[in-house]
């Protein structure tokens, strides 16, 4: 992870997602990691590394995926940098 300047983190409602992601032993290793990225993130100045971000893609692109994986994967991508508009 590294440093950003004014971008948000992580919200209360994606982070209860990532703790029930972090907890489920259904959810698999890209889904966790996408959730601990999430989770590092609250209150934090912190963006979402290229590992993280790879991960939450997959756990993303899972038909099996939880609502609440698929929203702490979306959180940590969503603090990706660069991600700017186009």
């Amino acid at each position: 992870m590294t440093k950003r300047r004014g971008a948000e983190s992580t919200g209360p409602r994606a982070a209860s997602a990532a703790g029930k992601t972090l907890s489920s032993p259904a959810a698999g290793k890209a889904a966790k990691s996408a959730a601990g990225s999430a989770l590092t993130q609250v209150n934090s100045k912190e963006v979402t590394g290229p590992k993280a971000a790879m991960a939450a893609a997959r756990t993303l692109g899972k038909p099996g995926a939880s609502p609440a994986a698929k929203s702490a994967a979306g959180s940590a991508l969503t603090q990706k940098p660069g991600r700017g508009k186009r």
